[in-house]
């Protein structure tokens, strides 16, 4: 079962760039395969590169209600599949104190008192959807079991309900920032993505995009220093959305070129720890902040 949304790899580049989300022919392959062949796409990478972004692109191109499971350490079953509405339940059952556990539980256990979260709601979906698996990496090994059940059959269990499969299956994107392996079992349902720092020439393209009112010069100043910073030895490199802030940042000060001064008082805007600032501001030739 395919999604349907492109017919060639050329027609995901050209329309994702309407959106302003600029592929590279890897990025533009994966996804149009990952539709054809109607197979979860699982997006690796270092944080703030666009993987989140794709997704949300994605639905925008194909206009597509988009579901976001944010996972995080601790997110179980209740908040990625669904619940009861316990209150709901408690009053329905205090209303019918007449009535038998047998005749209260034929109501208690209903599509009324369902609470589906973003895994059930995109599979119960009728619409055109793109489920969002955000920072799986995060979540722990259990909810991979559930995510297993969901992307195999594309398919849920509520016991008081019965199955629930997918009539339209939603375009799937799991992301992973690789703070932990996932499992293999996982991985093989998937296509898989890597999106790393984009070179000089797209990440100049992506500036170009997202801060028209830099000028050509001043855009490949930029993208040439947060290259060199990501050579260097960092705690935390800085990502494309840095590269972006930091282009948007010098068009707000009025900067026309990058002066000593100006790269010192704004390397916050790429970096983020003191002793990354540091270390740039010593490399750079700088001077110490």
């Amino acid at each position: 079962m395919t999604t349907g949304y492109f017919h060639s790899v050329d027609e995901v580049a050209e329309r994702l760039a309407a959106t302003g989300y600029l592929a590279s022919p890897a990025v533009a392959t994966t996804v149009f395969l990952a539709d054809r062949l109607g197979k979860p796409l699982l997006v690796e990478g270092p944080a703030g590169v666009g993987k989140t972004e794709l997704a949300k692109a994605v639905a925008r191109v194909a206009g597509a209600r988009l579901v976001r499971l944010q996972c995080y350490e601790g997110v179980d079953e209740a908040r990625a599949l669904y619940e009861w509405n316990h209150a709901k339940q408690l009053l329905r059952i205090t209303a019918g104190r007449g009535e038998s556990w047998d005749e209260a539980r034929t109501d208690v256990f209903g599509e009324e008192f369902l609470l589906p979260r973003p895994l059930l709601t995109a599979i119960r979906s009728e619409e055109p959807t793109v489920l969002l698996v955000d920072e799986t990496d995060k979540a722990d090994v259990e909810i991979e079991g559930l995510l297993l059940e969901v992307l195999s059959d594309f398919q849920v269990t509520v016991p008081e309900l019965g199955t629930i499969t997918a009539t339209r299956r939603p375009f799937v994107v799991l992301t992973s920032n690789a703070s932990r392996e996932l499992s293999e079992a996982l991985r093989r349902r998937c296509l898989f993505l890597h999106i790393g720092f984009p070179d000089e020439e797209l990440e100049r393209r992506i500036v170009r995009e997202k801060v028209p009112g830099l000028d050509a010069a001043l855009t490949a100043s930029v993208v040439r220093v947060v290259n060199a910073l990501r050579a260097m030895d960092l705690r935390k490199a800085p990502s494309v959305a840095e590269t972006v802030d930091w282009a948007r940042t010098l068009l707000a000060l009025g900067a026309d070129t990058l002066s000593e001064e100006v790269v010192r008082t704004s390397l916050g805007v790429l970096l983020k720890h003191q002793e990354d600032i540091r270390k740039a501001a010593g490399k750079l030739d700088l001077g110490t902040p």
